[in-house]
């Protein structure tokens, strides 16, 4: 319910005296200050804008982060908190309002979208202080340091994670950051940039992970799957024991990476993940890229890495290495555009722009570090493709679910993935909410044009907003409302996700049938 005039002005001016004595300075509104635009898999599902367009905040605690989350108009008003200084535990308090749900002990970004978080001036460290994200869409975090967060000893933050992030998470750019910690887990750290829960299109850029035993993690299980569509470019992990990272289902895409000391594992593509690995550099490693520790396959496509002086393990039932001769053994086609240097020349180019405090700089993929024009504009999102509603007209030919896959975000007590492929109406998917994806997947590419979503008689929920997607590239088919059959261009795939993003009630559906056209 929107508050009266009066209680707004009146939380307002309390919101600008907590952030006055927090270390909080409010400006008038203007652009965004982060640098660049976004790359990779962000650039995906409408863009990656972060707080562009709205107001300026400058903030030298973590409280002070908090209060100027929590002093916007909305959750999803944007923002650019400008950071500088160290942010640590003693200066990061939770704070309440309207807009924010926040806690003490760690950056809180969560149930809120269009928001920049940036490190200026002398820089910006968070210092034993993770970076939560959390039921989030639209972030960008940009030119920090994360070093030293512990899951157990004290004081302990976020898990243990430097920069985490889960439970439908959308469209995060992270980028010329430094995340580091000074031991393994036995030491009390976790992972440095983690992802799960439906976490997607996610972009690390230009940013150094080192001194860790776990680089980073895409699915916090084996049975974690609903995660994907990740871009690591330009990034340089030294020092890393495993999970560098390690890929749990998925489409991940990493090109021009320097990886250096890989001490056990690097890239571990399992339980049918998807990785694409183009000009990257490893030296001084080991078993830099394939699948480890479980007999649940992954897969990669290769081209135009070099591997210097690395090592590779005897296959066994649970390691399968992808050396010493990686070959692809899938194929990944990536739906943005990008410019790759030649892996010989990327330990200088990741030397020169990788990392915090380093100007910013990025290649355009000529082996020459560039200084980015700074962001004075919204940036055009990826428009998203839309089709007509969908008509009454029901389709004609061979539904091809009938006899393939399916799986899912989740599913409520009592029903199946299954259901929804099995042509009987009496049977039904509902996920455990009001929102939920459910999936038809073939083991061989198969072509698609047509979708009919059928509801069970007398449903307790009706669809509302929903998205079609290409599960292999992570592009948007069509978007709109109301279940029924829905139209797109003839695409080529494995896997077609119906994605419910609003619902009155529980959906339920009985039927996804898919069609050739």
């Amino acid at each position: 319910m929107r508050r009266p005039v009066a209680l707004r002005l009146f939380a307002a001016l309390a919101t600008m005296a907590l952030a006055a004595a927090t270390g909080a300075v409010l400006s008038i509104p203007e652009a965004s200050a982060a640098t660049g635009s976004a790359t990779g898999y962000a650039t995906q599902n409408g863009g990656t804008t972060g707080g562009a367009g709205g107001q300026t905040v400058r903030a030298t605690t973590g409280t002070a982060i908090h209060a100027a989350l929590c002093g916007r108009a909305s959750s999803s008003t944007p923002i650019t908190i400008e950071v500088e200084g160290t942010i640590n535990h003693g200066n990061t308090s939770q704070v309440s309002g309207d807009s924010c749900n926040t806690a003490a002990g760690v950056i809180e970004l969560k149930q809120i979208s269009n928001v920049t978080i940036i490190g200026v001036g002398s820089g910006a460290v968070f210092d034993q202080l993770g970076i939560h994200v959390r039921d989030a869409s639209n972030i960008i975090i940009q030119n920090v340091t994360v070093r030293n967060v512990k899951k157990s000893g004290s004081p302990t933050s976020n898990g243990g994670d430097a920069i985490g992030m889960e439970s439908n998470v959308r469209n995060v750019w992270v980028d010329h950051v430094t995340l580091e910690a000074s031991g393994g887990e036995s030491e009390g750290f976790d992972g440095l940039f983690d992802l799960k829960n439906n976490t997607q299109y996610v972009t690390l850029s230009y940013s150094i992970l080192r001194n860790s035993g776990r680089g980073g993690l895409v699915g916090s299980s084996e049975t974690d799957l609903s995660n994907g569509f990740i871009t690591y470019d330009h990034n340089l992990y030294e020092n890393i024991d495993s999970r560098a990272p390690l890929l749990r289902g998925g489409t991940a895409h990493m090109y021009n990476n320097h990886y250096v000391s890989l001490n056990e594992s690097g890239i571990n593509s399992r339980a049918g993940a998807r990785a694409k690995v183009d000009n990257n550099y490893f030296k001084d490693s080991k078993d830099v890229l394939g699948t480890f520790y479980t007999d649940a396959a992954g897969y990669w496509q290769v081209s135009g890495n070099i591997f210097d002086n690395v090592t590779w393990s005897s296959p066994g039932s649970e390691n399968n290495p992808a050396g010493p001769d990686p070959q692809s053994n899938t194929t990944v086609s990536i739906p943005y555009p990008y410019s790759l240097d030649e892996a010989s020349c990327v330990p200088t180019v990741v030397s020169q722009t990788a990392g915090a405090n380093k100007g910013l700089q990025v290649s355009n993929g000529t082996c020459s570090p560039q200084t980015p024009t700074p962001t004075t504009t919204p940036t055009s999102p990826t428009p998203t493709p839309t089709d007509p509603a969908p008509g009454p007209t029901q389709p004609s030919g061979t539904n091809l679910s009938i006899g393939a896959d399916s799986d899912g975000s989740s599913k409520a007590s009592g029903t199946s993935y299954g259901n929804v492929r099995d042509g009987d109406m009496s049977t039904y998917w509902s996920p455990t909410g009001s929102t939920g994806s459910i999936s038809i997947k073939w083991g061989s590419a198969t072509t698609v044009s047509v979708i009919n979503i059928r509801e069970a008689s007398g449903s307790a929920g009706s669809i509302g907003s929903w998205r079609v997607i290409n599960q292999d590239t992570g592009a948007v088919l069509a978007s709109g409302s109301g279940a029924g059959v829905i139209t797109f261009s003839r695409t080529l795939l494995h896997k077609i996700t119906f994605e419910i993003t609003s619902s009155t009630g529980t959906p339920q559906v009985a039927e996804y049938e898919t069609y050739a056209g």
